[in-house]
């Protein structure tokens, strides 16, 4: 199945940044899946069959279908045309003349995949299961800032996994931005939560970065998913979010419908 570039493509201002979530576990079709398969290159294709389990196979197949439909939203280049080159730590760019100004970034768990637009600027997103096993607040105990630990720990015990996920999506979203991965250490920046008021950022002197460049978003896509977005702010103001719910094919790809308005 070839998908053509949408003829009427999505307006993408450069105070904006649109995140486009999906469900990958939910989707069934075969009609559907076959569609979005025709659509990977021979490497992802690859790199889907490594994958043991059935639906870690789906989430791949879906969240990197999504990418590409996503992408062909905002430029004329079909979704299976287009290409991407790696830098040194893993994060994709577009290669080729059309729609390199697009920047997107990637991001999926158990249950929900969502891809990060925007035109021109450094973002990171990442989505985390909070509901997944294992450790969390331990984790912060050795991984994160002193302050989150302080912060984390005196919270009722009840809400401290809910932080820890905040606190991980919003450091993940960091560091995606960045595009250096985890070679940034994540106790070398802390996170200010006031409820009612975007995350703040500072740093430790060695990284070598500025926190009013910097704006995040969260969002809660679900009772078990905790999301966020992190972006250099343009020159001259804040940026806006806007979350949209889809199933890629599945008609067309609605109007974005909820808005998080920067400040708001």
């Amino acid at each position: 199945m070839t998908v053509p570039p949408s003829s009427t493509p999505l307006d993408l201002r450069p105070d904006e940044v649109h995140v486009w979530l999906v469900e990958p576990e939910r989707i069934d079709d075969p009609r559907l899946l076959e569609a979005y398969k025709a659509l990977l290159d021979p490497g992802e294709r690859e790199r889907q069959r490594r994958f043991h389990f059935e639906r870690h196979q789906r989430q791949y197949l879906v969240s990197h279908a999504l990418v590409r439909l996503t992408l062909s939203r905002y430029a004329p280049v079909a979704p299976e045309a287009w290409r991407f080159v790696p830098n040194e730590y893993g994060r994709p760019a577009i290669v080729g003349p059309v729609g390199q100004w697009l920047r997107f970034n990637l991001s999926h768990t158990d249950g929900m995949a969502l891809v990060a637009v925007g035109r021109d600027v450094d973002l990171g997103a990442d989505i985390e299961d909070a509901e997944r096993p294992g450790e969390t607040v331990e984790i912060a105990d050795h991984y994160f800032a002193k302050t989150e630990v302080q912060a984390l720990r005196s919270l009722p015990k009840e809400h401290q996994r809910g932080r820890f996920f905040e606190y991980w999506t919003l450091k993940e979203a960091y560091i995606k931005a960045r595009g250096a991965g985890l070679s940034l250490p994540l106790d070398q920046f802390a996170f200010d939560l006031v409820p009612g008021r975007m995350p703040s950022i500072a740093f430790d002197p060695r990284m070598n970065d500025l926190p009013d460049v910097w704006q995040f978003m969260q969002h809660k896509p679900s009772a078990r998913h905790q999301a966020a977005v992190a972006f250099r702010r343009p020159r001259g103001g804040a940026l806006s979010v806007r979350w949209q719910h889809t199933v890629p094919l599945a008609g067309d790809m609605a109007p974005l419908i909820k808005t998080a308005q920067a400040g708001g």
